[in-house]
């Protein structure tokens, strides 16, 4: 089946560029990551909020390096397929006579360490789809169980996977449809957030003096710190390289990669967190806390803004509101989760053409031109790790951090493979294939270091969720090198080959 049907060239600038705005999704992370910024401390202690802003301009900066790097491989590889950063790394070193030998065994890792971010992260967005159903159901007075959690996660799995089945333009379609939704509440209640600021209808005391306030750094630990957490909202640019098989210009996915982390990061997360840190004031309570304290307390700091504006600004109808822009928050992770799904499985399907893994995840569907036993095994997975994932707050903290991992690992090595691939290309451009993939290695290795650094450190349920997210990716390394041992044996293939070196 899979030798009979191919890939549809279906999608134009528009649709490669909203399939990875999908994945951004600042409307569904703003609501998810907002308290874990507020709560943020750094190793003595001292609260690190402040320079939620600073943390993620600094965030912004180290994504644009990658998503420069994963631009010019795309441009140097057209014709990498659905491989990604699978495909470069292999022939970004056979175009190397001294790094030939290694090309396989680069694409191995490269491929096995990606399904640690597209496998896991889909999972960890159906664990917070049910997290947020609960909330949504919980401000009706009703408390959804962990059993019944379970059963939202596995069928937001289910219905996730159906829509990936049916294939990339439905996608597309329903991509389309969640950012303009998504994007258009997110302006909405940025601006009320602005004009009460401005305007001070309660004559609030604001936990930010001025906007300079908000947007200038207060530390470099705290930005530094921020920023480690702010990078997590940005990832996604690069799914867009995966689509290189259905896309119909090369240049449709390396600008693709640029321009979704400008319009959803550049544009409108900046709006949104500088509006948000606008309204945020000394009224705000939570318990016995008030403010920024406030925030961190609760369970959705935005969610809480939004009912404050309604009643404030829009008649009482706080409440309402709230309901309705969580609902387009739902949709938004839902979105994010099937524009990681459909990344996932192209990875997959190309490592499994190359028979690096098992060949039956290469059968492309007859009719919607998908590989549909990829699909529905990324589906099994994503129901069983968001079930996981809903149990505990240690859970869902561990399947978290297990996908950062893999994230930060492949953004890392692609920054390497940028390197190696333009080593001796003449007439480089020094800043953008030396200088750039450096800087956007050591900040990517150094987010790695310190989202970890920062999870054990944090100790109690953080560091148990760490020490649970380390060990899995261990077990994971293992099983891959296994893997590679066996398929190597079995296919009488050598996992170091001298090959003949041969330019894309």
């Amino acid at each position: 089946m899979s030798k009979e049907v191919e890939l549809k060239k279906t999608l134009g600038l528009t649709g490669v560029t909203v399939n990875a705005m999908a994945l951004i999704a600042p409307g569904a992370f703003l609501w998810l990551t907002y308290q874990l910024q507020a709560a943020q401390v750094d190793t003595s202690g001292k609260s690190t909020a402040l320079d939620m802003f600073s943390g993620l301009v600094l965030a912004l900066i180290i994504a644009l390096l990658t998503a420069i790097s994963y631009s010019k491989l795309a441009t140097k590889y057209p014709n990498a397929g659905t491989g990604s950063s699978y495909y470069f790394a292999e022939h970004s070193f056979m175009a190397d006579k001294r790094l030939s030998k290694f090309s396989r065994f680069t694409k191995c890792v490269v491929g096995w360490f990606s399904h640690l971010y597209y496998w896991v992260y889909p999972g960890v967005m159906v664990a917070m789809f049910a997290v947020l159903i609960n909330y949504i159901f919980g401000q009706f007075g009703i408390s959804l169980s962990i059993p019944v959690q379970i059963v939202i996660a596995v069928v937001i799995a289910a219905l996730t996977g159906l829509v990936a089945y049916r294939g990339v333009s439905g996608s597309t379609v329903f991509s389309i449809v969640i950012n303009v939704i998504q994007i258009t509440t997110l302006v909405f209640i940025s601006v009320l957030a602005i004009i009460y600021r401005v305007t001070n209808p309660e004559h609030v005391t604001f936990v930010h003096k001025n906007f300079s306030s908000i947007v200038m750094p207060h530390s470099f630990t705290g930005t530094l710190f921020q920023a480690t957490i702010a990078i997590l909202v940005l990832v996604g640019f690069e799914s867009a390289t995966a689509l290189a098989a259905e896309s119909k210009s090369i240049k449709h996915v390396s600008r693709g990669v640029i321009l979704s982390l400008l319009i959803q990061g550049l544009i409108f997360y900046m709006f949104e967190y500088f509006a948000t840190n606008g309204w945020l004031n000394m009224s705000y309570t939570i318990g016995n806390k008030h403010g920024m304290d406030a925030a961190a307390a609760s369970g959705a700091p935005i969610g809480d803004m939004v009912q404050n504006l309604g009643n404030v600004l829009l008649g009482n109808s706080g409440f309402i509101v709230m309901i309705l822009v969580s609902l387009t928050v739902a949709l938004a992770v839902f979105g994010t989760t099937l524009a990681c799904m459909n990344t996932g499985v192209r990875i997959t399907y190309a490592m499994a053409k190359d028979k690096e893994m098992p060949t039956v995840l290469n059968a492309l569907h007859v009719k919607h031109a998908t590989p549909h036993m990829a699909v529905w095994i990324i589906t099994i997975i994503s129901a069983a790790i968001g079930a996981f994932g809903v149990i505990s707050v240690t859970n869902l903290t561990a399947i978290t951090l297990l996908s950062n991992i893999g994230t930060f690992l492949l953004y890392g090595m692609t920054n390497i493979i940028a390197l190696v691939a333009f080593m001796k290309q003449p007439k480089r451009n020094i800043l953008t294939t030396v200088i750039v993939p450096l800087l956007g290695f050591i900040a990517n290795i150094g987010m790695l270091i310190a989202v970890v650094a920062l999870g054990i450190i944090g100790g109690g349920a953080t560091q148990a969720a760490a020490l649970i997210a380390i060990i899995a990716t261990v077990v994971w390394a293992v099983i891959g090198i296994a893997f590679i041992l066996i398929n190597s044996k079995k296919q009488d293939r050598k996992i170091f080959e001298n090959k003949k070196a041969a330019l894309d």
